[in-house]
């Protein structure tokens, strides 16, 4: 899966390394909890759910699901060493069976836990959009699953994982020497690999890897493949989540700090949206605070594109963007999250981005010259820890 190639040229990360070894937080109490879910724990967990619904009904009345509130900042706390979480005492969304407003998300999470319960004694596996195509007019909407799925695996206190949903093998032997993976199921020719949709089942990483670089947008990304980035500076992990990371991007980058514990750099577009991205991989997201502790990376550095480089390279302002009121209120609402305050050198570019009140895209280095992200840029970042 990822190469070994390549001369140490980075002291700077190898300096780094050294330092987030030395701070990493113990997380083997975490990980007990997890290998304790067992797939008969599992199978207790939805049982006593129906057995719920099975009490309520012989008592004449209607039943009830409640369902984690997954979307409320109210509901999540902030843990520097890992990222967002949901509180204990977070509060609940009722489905009831005999509204009709909510009686067919009650049909759809009973029929998703019954393909559930059916997978994990049978130890088998399904895709999300295998469970939408069991019942397209149930559903409605390959979306409706995927929610429905995430508000399962909260309701249960499982790992999404744990629910045999997603589960596929993939054999990364007869992909390229080039270690990048491009996730989301989209193989770029011969030097990509898709993210796996079973990350627990990933044994056996070995990687001569000095850092991993998580890329926003998947046109940066195959640039770098086209430029042949990681065989200028390999070894290196290159991975995309094609904008908002999907769990399993999420997953995967999780999986290569606790395997591998090197750096982990984010390279992102300067502008509000990108800045959030980077977050999500670093603190994790509100809906998914369930299960913060596999999901986020504390560690995460930020590459790039700063806005402060703006200003250090003379971008031209022609390639520049004026923020818009959205912007504004996204960076603005950005400055208030609760992790802020312990990055004082994101919130003093955030705040620049505000004064200068413009934002640019990673392709604005090309305004420099065609080449300047893969053969200056990126390398000098890291060649002289340009991160923050």
């Amino acid at each position: 899966m990822m190469a070994c190639r390549g001369t140490d040229l980075f002291s700077e990360i190898d300096m780094l390394r050294a330092e987030l070894l030395h701070n990493v937080e113990v997380t083997a109490d975490c990980q007990r909890v997890e290998e304790e879910i067992s797939q008969q724990d599992v199978l207790t967990r939805i049982e006593n759910i129906i057995l719920g619904i099975v009490t309520s009904l012989s008592k004449d009345e209607a039943p009830v699901l409640a369902l984690p509130n997954r979307s409320s900042w109210a509901n999540v706390s902030f843990d520097s060493a890992i990222g967002l979480q949901m509180s204990s005492g977070s509060s609940v969304t009722t489905i009831r069976s005999d509204c009709a407003l909510s009686v067919a998300k009650f049909a759809q999470i009973l029929k998703i836990l019954l393909v559930i319960y059916r997978l994990i004694q049978s130890n088998s596996y399904a895709t999300k959009r295998d469970i939408y195509y069991n019942n397209t007019q149930l559903f409605g909407s390959q979306k409706t699953v995927d929610g429905i799925v995430d508000d399962i695996s909260c309701m249960l206190k499982v790992p999404r994982r744990s629910l045999h949903v997603d589960g596929t093998r993939i054999d990364c032997n007869s992909s390229s020497a080039v270690s990048s993976i491009n996730s989301r199921n989209k193989l770029a020719p011969l030097t990509a690999v898709a993210v796996s949709s079973n990350i627990d089942g990933i044994r056996n990483i070995v990687s001569c890897a000095k850092f991993v670089l998580i890329v926003e947008k998947d046109a940066t990304f195959q640039r770098l493949l086209d430029d042949d980035f990681c065989t200028k500076l390999s070894p290196c992990i290159i991975i995309t989540g094609k904008g908002v990371p999907d769990v399993n991007s999420r997953l995967m980058v999780r999986k290569l700090w606790d395997t591998l514990h090197i750096p982990i750099f984010a390279l992102v577009d300067a502008d509000p949206h990108g800045i959030e991205i980077m977050c999500i991989y670093k603190y994790g997201s509100v809906a998914m605070s369930f299960e913060a502790h596999s999901l986020t990376v504390p560690s995460v550095m930020w590459l790039g594109l700063l806005p402060s480089d703006l200003q250090r390279l003379r971008v031209p302002e022609d390639a520049l963007i004026p923020l818009t009121r959205t912007d504004e209120n996204k960076l603005t609402s950005l400055l208030k999250r609760p992790y802020l305050t312990s990055q004082p050198d994101w919130q003093k570019e955030m705040e620049l981005m505000q004064q200068t009140k413009v934002k640019a895209e990673i392709q604005s280095l090309a305004a420099i010259g065609p080449d300047y992200l893969t053969n200056i840029y990126l390398p000098n970042k890291l060649r002289y820890g340009g991160w923050v």
